[in-house]
């Protein structure tokens, strides 16, 4: 069985969703294509950051979110707190939101169904590739086959479609992996737990306890993987930070958390192209993650809306007119942030005290907001203060870091995962006292 659309959109994610929405609005026709039955849910912090509430708002779309996540609260290993600031932006909101990925990704799902685009139940297990390279079609375990003029993938880290198509290079990736689980708790703000995996030597990522809905937060643990992607074994790190949750009194001691969830993530654009001939990656099959604090949603939207923008200014030229408008709306970002994380967690002592800083009496106000600012990739729309004036200087730094000749670099090190910076090749178990 065969169907012809003007563009194919296989994972029906966020990334998915949002490109298959504004291409249907806009009277193209399109199938949204994911192996799965919605509503399913994902493995994720469930926190949409200040970009990706944006696009929401510039699409007039509304989710049943959970509420919104302001100022987040920093857990620094010496277990000391600190409150990072969230500021309203030229080009964003002064907050995220928080939405369970099972309601999220079913409400963008329906919303592109509602304007159109053509729901379609379907592993992909193969591509229709011509001599020129082009994918003609991408097809399914059961024989269906979905023609487009342009294919947009954005079917996540692992992206069958890249693979398929020849552009996912395994080893050229920077690879993380996290697991979550909810517990009953009630948590007033977003809880970012730093940790020492020895004294004075960082742990490889981080943990959170996010708020969620009906009385249920999201707890959960990442770390980095650098270019392996190894299976990384986070049952017992999880444990460990729930009992140290416990101990500090952010959740009940009596309170276990319930069926755990991983997945894989791909960070700082990296493992693949953009886009390459008539197929185009978004979201996390372009490796859209963050690679300092490993959020995705909002990259992923972003990236898809620039997808489909690029598609209907014109279907032939649609894969390099995305790749720059993608490389100038996250490619100073990524680069610089992937060199900064490698060259601190290369040195996990030295970063181990720096991450103390951000907790730290008398600094911590200046530090945070700066960090708050530029970790959260929001430095470019950041409106004039000292910490945004700040944040711009450490992402002009870090771009210096990401320009130097290979030959001067520290050997690469792990990066973050989602959520949770990067780290050292050699994982270790979190401390999980005091």
């Amino acid at each position: 069985m065969s169907s012809r659309y003007d563009a194919v959109v296989v994972g029906a994610g966020p990334a998915g969703s949002i490109a298959a929405l504004v291409l249907a609005r806009a009277g193209a026709r399109v199938a949204l294509a994911d192996k799965a039955a919605f509503p399913r849910d994902k493995a994720c912090g469930d926190l949409v950051g200040p970009h990706g509430v944006q696009v929401l708002a510039d699409l007039g779309l509304r989710v049943p979110d959970a509420g919104q996540g302001s100022d987040l609260l920093a857990v620094g290993p010496s277990g000391r707190r600190s409150r990072l600031p969230a500021f309203t932006g030229r080009t964003y909101p002064g907050h995220g939101i928080i939405v369970p990925r099972l309601a999220l990704d079913h409400a963008l799902r329906e919303a592109a169904v509602q304007a159109g685009a053509v729901p379609v139940r379907a592993r992909i297990t193969a591509v229709d590739q011509g001599p020129d390279g082009q994918v003609d079609a991408v097809v399914s375990g059961d024989g269906q086959r979905l023609a487009g003029e342009v294919i947009i993938a954005a079917d996540g880290a692992l992206s069958p479609v890249a693979r398929l198509a020849g552009l996912l290079d395994p080893q050229a990736a920077l690879w993380g992996f996290a697991i979550r689980a909810y517990v009953p708790a009630e948590v007033p703000l977003p809880l970012l737990v730093l940790l020492d995996a020895s004294p004075w030597r960082i742990y490889p990522g981080y943990g959170w306890l996010f708020p969620g809905a009906d009385g249920q937060a999201n707890v959960g643990i990442g770390v980095g993987l650098g270019h392996s992607r190894r299976q990384a074994p986070l049952r017992d790190d999880l444990t460990r930070l729930v009992a140290l949750l416990g101990q500090r009194g952010d959740l009940d001691e009596n309170a276990p958390p319930g069926p755990v969830m991983g997945g894989w993530l791909r960070m700082g654009g990296t493992g693949t192209p953009p886009a390459a001939g008539n197929v185009l990656l978004a979201g996390d099959a372009a490796g859209l993650i963050n690679p300092l604090q490993g959020e995705g949603i909002g990259p992923a939207m972003v990236s898809a809306r620039l997808a489909a923008e690029a598609v209907l200014a014109g279907p032939g030229q649609a894969g390099p007119a995305y790749a720059q408008a993608l490389e100038a709306a996250f490619g100073q970002y990524m680069a610089g942030a992937s060199a900064l994380q490698g060259v601190l967690l290369h040195r996990p002592r030295v970063t181990s005290a720096a991450t103390r800083l951000i907790t730290a009496p008398v600094v911590r106000r200046a530090v945070a907001g700066t960090w708050s600012i530029y970790w959260n990739a929001l430095a470019d729309g950041a409106r004039p203060r000292p910490s945004a004036w700040a944040a711009r200087g450490v992402q002009v730094l870090a771009g210096r870091v990401a320009r130097r000749p290979a030959s001067s670099a520290p050997v690469t090190p792990a990066r973050g995962s989602s959520p949770g910076p990067s780290g050292p090749p050699a994982r270790r178990a979190p401390r999980t006292r005091g």
